[in-house]
């Protein structure tokens, strides 16, 4: 299927895709948007199951959502994008790199896993959400989003996130616990060709940054850069200095 998008920045300059978390949506990403679509023609999408996206039957895979990617560019003519991924949309953009080189220029994986738990913990947290819904997990969940300190002072924020949290459908959201349900991307890592930087929060209690670390290990001169004082949304939490990481990365006019 076709993702939900919205793209922004000059018809002419490279493409650069930024895939959301699980129970975000675009929206996520507004932090960053100012800033990269002054070099970037920027698609952000809502993964399926997720925000005005589509929900499908599940569960789904990870083939599942790097495809919809793949035809996502194809709709849009583009041939090769860069691509940057939180959490679950890091792992989609490890898959897109092993299993599309042709289509990725640059990567850039943010507060992700390789091997992100045991399917047991996915497969209660997705029974959970289909029997009571997400507001079922919402408290616990954005909790580990933004560091303690951050979150109190920040009440209108969280307030925010977590409506994007509970507006996600209850199906969409179980059924892309299913994708992440025994996923083990440690054998693709090598096979990534794409210039990769690894970010992850300092302060990531969902992922801890030894997850970074490990992809940073394996993924042929991939360069891993820890956020401090930021939790597993280092994006909103440390706009700036995620955003300048990614743009420098992404060699600031692609």
């Amino acid at each position: 299927m076709t993702p939900y998008s919205i793209v922004d920045g000059p018809v002419d300059a490279p493409v650069l895709v930024l895939a959301n978390s699980l129970g975000t949506t675009v929206d996520m990403w507004e932090p960053q948007v100012p800033a990269l679509v002054e070099r970037y023609r920027v698609v952000r999408f809502d993964t399926r199951g997720h925000g005005r996206s589509a929900v499908p039957p599940g569960p789904y895979t990870i083939g599942d959502l790097g495809g919809d990617v793949l035809a996502l560019l194809d709709e849009l003519g583009v041939a090769r994008a860069h691509f940057c991924g939180l959490s679950m949309g890091g792992m989609v953009g490890m898959w897109l790199a092993a299993h599309a080189p042709e289509r990725i220029d640059r990567l850039v994986l943010c507060c992700t896993s390789a091997r992100p738990g045991t399917p047991d913990a996915w497969a209660h947290r997705a029974a959970i959400v289909r029997s009571e819904g997400t507001s079922a997990i919402a408290d616990l969940v954005v909790s580990r989003w933004l560091t303690p300190e951050y979150a109190y002072r920040q009440p209108d924020l969280v307030a925010r996130l977590r409506a994007m949290l509970t507006a996600t459908p209850a199906e969409g959201y179980a059924s892309c616990c299913g994708a992440l349900e025994g996923l083990d991307l440690t054998a693709a890592l090598p096979r990534i060709a794409a210039p990769t930087l690894v970010l992850h929060g300092a302060d990531d209690p969902a992922f801890a940054p030894s997850h970074g670390a490990d992809i940073a290990a394996a993924v042929p001169g991939a360069r891993l850069a820890l956020v401090r004082d930021a939790a597993h949304l280092a994006n909103v939490e440390q706009a700036g200095a995620v955003t300048t990481l990614i743009v420098e990365h992404l060699g600031g006019n692609g």
